[in-house]
């Protein structure tokens, strides 16, 4: 479990609106990699992001690996 510094960090990296790109996802749901998508919000140290296949799946900031698209 994050404490709540943790997740104040990850709130501040990554903003609602903010794309980022899948890179590696080990869930049987997951977006294909290369996915891109649009930072929803946080829910407790989790990043809710809505991909553009119409998914809503959110990203744990270490165990998923993403980037953010500038």
């Amino acid at each position: 479990m994050l404490n709540r510094n943790e997740i104040q960090k990850i709130k501040e990296k990554y903003r609602v609106g903010m794309r980022v790109r899948l890179l590696i996802m080990e869930d049987m749901q997951a977006p294909t990699i290369g996915t891109e998508g649009t930072v929803r919000g946080d829910d407790i140290g989790s990043i809710m992001v809505a991909w553009d296949t119409g998914l809503s799946l959110s990203l744990i900031p270490d165990e998923d690996e993403f980037e953010i698209i500038p």
